[in-house]
């Protein structure tokens, strides 16, 4: 094992910041459909519990035992969107008339922090952490005059948790994706697949393939050539068909695609998966 090296360049690393806030309130056991939480500033981490209980026996500390850890914290936000109030005990009687000290509604929700470094700086990277099973407990407003150095009042809600299960582990709440840890490009295709799930997608149109005639006299290797036929009108499109031939006819014009065809997709609506979902997404064998 080589000798350890302390500040080599590019290992000072940091974390800071919190953005691309998501709400997803509970359906079903679910969490199907997520919401972008503008405003969000300060997300505070308070596990407790994991506390030692020493046991004697022989006149000596036989052992210790461990109590369960419980994930809980703190959200601060200057804004929520109208999917948080049945979270925070609101109910909406009619348009725009609110009722508080209702039922409060479980509810899940992502965030991002960045990572830095001495190279990058905080361009590095990022984690995506996952919360799952909150609810909130009623928390303090204060509305306070304008005056000359006026500032947004922030909302604070103190949030506690219920872990979900995990397969081959004990049940958890809270997850950390690490995006530093994704380094080959299947790794970096499953953690986007992953982030499409988690953010939703847009529909988009089905785009057909490019193609140009190529310059070349006679098939290259590692290249792919095309035929054309049709007439090139709505009622007789181009045809591309592959070339597996190995001359070229002088006669006849071959093609090369210059951009690849791209499938229709329907739009996606952000959901947060379990844990397990989560694992499988990521997992690249």
């Amino acid at each position: 094992m080589a000798k350890l090296v302390w500040d080599a360049i590019g290992e000072h690393f940091f974390e800071i910041g919190v953005r691309n806030g998501v709400l997803y309130p509970v359906e079903d056991n679910a969490y199907p459909e997520g919401v972008a939480w503008n405003g969000l500033s300060s997300v505070t981490e308070s596990p407790d519990g994991g506390d030692s209980n020493d046991i004697y026996a022989d006149d000596i500390k036989y052992l210790s035992i461990r109590s369960v850890e419980n994930f809980k914290g703190t959200i601060e936000a200057f804004y929520y969107p109208d999917e948080f109030k049945p979270c925070n005990g609101e109910a909406e009687v009619v348009n725009g008339v609110t009722i508080g000290q209702q039922a409060r509604k479980a509810f899940g929700f992502a965030y991002k922090t960045s990572i830095g470094n001495d190279v990058d700086f905080q361009d590095y990277g990022y984690k995506i952490n996952l919360v799952w099973g909150c609810s909130i407990s009623p928390s303090e407003e204060t509305h306070e005059t304008i005056n000359e150095s006026p500032e947004p009042e922030p909302f604070s809600w103190e949030f506690d948790t219920v872990p979900v299960t995990v397969t081959g582990y004990k049940a958890t709440a809270h997850m950390e994706i690490d995006s530093t840890k994704f380094k080959t490009a299947d790794q970096q295709a499953a953690l986007a697949a992953f982030e499409d799930v988690l953010y939703g997608t847009d529909a988009q149109e089905a785009q057909p393939a490019e193609y140009k005639a190529t310059t070349d006299t006679s098939p290259q290797a590692g290249k792919t050539y095309y035929t054309r036929s049709g007439a090139g009108t709505e009622q007789s499109p181009y045809v591309y068909t592959e070339f597996e031939g190995s001359t070229f006819d002088g006669s006849t014009t071959y093609y090369e695609m210059t951009k690849a065809a791209v499938p229709a997709k329907v739009a996606t609506t952000a959901r947060l998966p379990l844990p397990d979902e989560v694992i499988q997404l990521l997992t690249v064998t």
